[in-house]
């Protein structure tokens, strides 16, 4: 019985300057954790390789992990799923409930949507055409695709510009859910069942202005991950999510991952998922069963912990892609905060890497309504965790609508992150002069509208 519908109601001003214009883009089908973003060290390389696991436990600590789990659940969130892995250990772990009508509890290996974790699948399978000699990464994209990016964008955007979000072409999600610029939620309810085309998303962000000069600047856009699934359709002939059905997916042999199509329910054991949106939706609203045609190559994948373990050790350990693709995979652009100027990330193709207490660490995150997953993996693969978690946007925004109020489960969300990774998890020392610093700012929750380095993702 999905959790009661209360009526959509006008947003606040403050909130709705935190849910509109770009805010539209917001971490809604999450990919980046802006929060996460530390960058890489200087000196360790492109591939990232640096010292990751100096310091780090050899060992995985069941019992601390299942208290980190513990007490994101008591921090707020409803229920969380995961699995840990170094080497040969594993940890599976969860705390918390799947419906909150009916008291079903979670357990570990729950499928679950993964939001924007579906664009490494994607840049994978494009890396696989390029290394094929069917794409070609600074080619433009207009000899791909004209019909969709015509002109002189055409001629100046490449398929790597897609690939890193050095586009400068705009995300669509303000078109495609009209009511979220206005400040409210009604839209999301409106297109539940609705199938939109590729071509449809792709032409409300092209419609939109240029950002930037393409390759001089950096700004998250799903529109450059659905335009890259029409890549793959125009070289291959097929529908792209078939091929990354057959080229990533059953190559690596995950079970549990699949693309919905046009079916709104997940097939097998789920969790409900619930959306909050800043406390606009009070109570938080059930969307687990959605049409998720909106995402696509871009954020439709659904999927389970264990299975995005063993996609990033296999891409991390080369099973999936040649050397020298993995390398431009790796290769990243550095992701700027706009007031500092700090380097905040380092987004590569569809992969970004962030620091851990023990080193650099590479995955993505993502978001959709009611359903957030972190991924993340040393650099050879071999310490890996991957959490779900079923509430989303928990957070509230600030008296004068320019941050987040700090939320206890976000810093219940990093502590397990670093011990999962490195098995510590260090005291930290807010800086009282920084407001979501992005090393410490929640996985793709952060909404672009407001302070830090994401100004437009459907995350």
């Amino acid at each position: 019985m999905p959790h009661p519908r209360p009526a959509d109601r006008p947003a606040p001003r403050l909130r709705r300057r935190a849910v509109s214009a770009t805010a539209v883009a917001l971490a809604l089908l999450a990919g980046l954790a802006p929060a996460a973003s530390a960058a890489v060290q200087e000196g360790q390389g492109a591939d990232g390789q640096g010292a990751y696991g100096q310091g780090a436990a050899r060992h995985l600590d069941p019992t601390r992990l299942q208290a980190g789990l513990n007490a994101i659940r008591e921090a707020g969130l409803y229920g969380v799923y995961s699995g840990v892995r170094d080497g040969r250990e594993r940890f599976d772990g969860a705390a918390g409930l799947a419906d909150i009508a009916t008291g079903r509890k979670v357990r570990p290996d729950l499928r679950h949507r993964v939001g924007s974790v579906t664009k490494t699948f994607t840049a994978v399978a494009v890396l696989q055409q390029s290394a094929k000699g069917r794409v070609d990464l600074d080619r433009p994209v207009g000899d791909y695709v004209p019909e969709l990016l015509p002109g002189e964008r055409g001629r100046k955007v490449t398929v790597r510009m897609l690939l890193n979000h050095t586009s400068g072409i705009q995300d669509y999600l303000g078109d495609a859910f009209p009511s979220l610029p206005k400040g409210t939620t009604e839209s999301l309810d409106q297109h539940r069942y609705r199938t939109i085309e590729p071509a449809e998303l792709i032409g409300h962000g092209v419609a939109r202005p240029q950002l930037f000069e393409p390759g001089t600047d950096w700004s998250y856009s799903n529109t450059n991950y659905i335009l890259l699934g029409e890549v793959l359709r125009k070289v291959t002939g097929q529908d792209p999510e078939q091929v990354i059905t057959r080229d990533v997916i059953r190559r690596v042999g995950l079970r549990d991952t699949y693309f919905p199509g046009t079916d709104p329910r997940i097939r097998g054991a789920h969790a409900r998922m619930y959306e909050s949106f800043y406390g606009l939706i009070d109570p938080p609203r059930d969307y687990s069963d959605y049409n998720m045609t909106w995402a696509g190559t871009a954020g439709a994948l659904v999927s389970t912990p264990q299975d995005l373990n063993t996609f990033y050790r296999a891409l991390l350990g080369g099973d999936l892609l040649p050397r020298r693709q993995l390398d431009q995979m790796r290769t990243t652009f550095e992701v700027k905060n706009k007031t500092t100027g700090a380097v905040v990330m380092h987004y590569g193709l569809g992969i970004y890497s962030l620091d851990t207490p023990c080193g650099p660490a590479w995955g993505h995150d993502g978001g959709v309504w009611g359903a957030g997953t972190w991924a993340l993996s040393g650099p050879d693969g071999r310490r890996q965790f991957a959490v779900g978690y079923n509430l989303m946007k928990y957070q509230r925004v600030n008296a004068d609508g320019t941050d987040f109020d700090p939320h206890p489960a976000d810093a219940a969300m990093r502590d397990y992150r670093d011990q999962a990774l490195c098995g510590t998890t260090p005291p930290r020392t807010p800086d009282p002069t920084a407001k979501n610093s992005p090393a410490e700012a929640p996985p793709a929750q952060t909404a672009p509208a407001l302070p830090g380095p994401l100004t437009g993702p459907l995350r």
